[in-house]
């Protein structure tokens, strides 16, 4: 379902990376490695939120990047990716942050988002600003969305930091499920693999 073709990323100072390829299928993917590896950077790769020098990124068919050098829309669309370090949004009480996911996501399932409200005890805290929550709340936030969106493609970045115990089972959970998701590919950056996930493949940045 994600195709990454002979993918090259420079930062200013010099190159990152030289001709990656890979294919993605559905399922769960782990994408390892320490601090500064990189993991960020690739998945903000993969959401066609950073541009790279060379190669192509094609998901279902639709390339990450128009020839007007802009990101496709149609490649967009079907990603959820969220920087959970960016405060960009933390004026958004949850509700709000939560029908602006829902927009953007033509697969929403508003069922499954019930249920990860109550797995991450989040309803007493939708009437809040982002601000007012702790980093574990607006992440969990975050990840309830991600799960709900239906998404063809979900990245997770380090998705079980500053959770408490019965949250992060439901992280492990639901990729549990998605690991046999026939549509969806799910990427979850980390330092080491979901314990007990079956993956569909890793990627070790080193």
């Amino acid at each position: 379902m994600l195709d990454v073709n002979g993918l090259d990323f420079a930062w200013p100072q010099g190159p990152a990376w030289r001709g990656w390829s890979a294919r993605l299928p559905p399922g769960v993917t782990a994408l390892l490695g320490g601090d500064g590896a990189g993991k960020t950077t690739w998945l903000r790769l993969l959401a066609a939120e950073l541009r790279p020098t060379a190669g192509t990124l094609t998901l279902n068919g639709s390339p990450a990047w128009g020839t007007d050098c802009l990101p496709n829309p149609d490649y967009t669309a079907q990603v959820f990716w969220c920087d959970p370090a960016s405060n960009a949004l933390d004026a958004l009480t949850g509700r709000a942050y939560l029908a602006q996911q829902q927009a953007r996501h033509a697969s929403w399932q508003a069922d499954e988002l019930a249920e990860h409200l109550d797995g991450f005890a989040l309803l007493p805290h939708l009437d809040k600003p982002l601000y007012a929550l702790s980093m574990g709340m607006r992440r969990k936030l975050r990840w309830a969305a991600g799960f709900a969106s239906g998404a063809a493609l979900t990245l997770l970045d380090d998705p079980f930091a500053a959770l408490d115990r019965a949250s992060i089972g439901h992280v492990l959970d639901m990729l549990d499920e998605l690991a046999d998701h026939p549509h969806r590919v799910v990427v979850v950056a980390g330092y080491e693999p979901p314990h007990g996930v079956t993956l569909a493949g890793t990627l070790d940045l080193g």
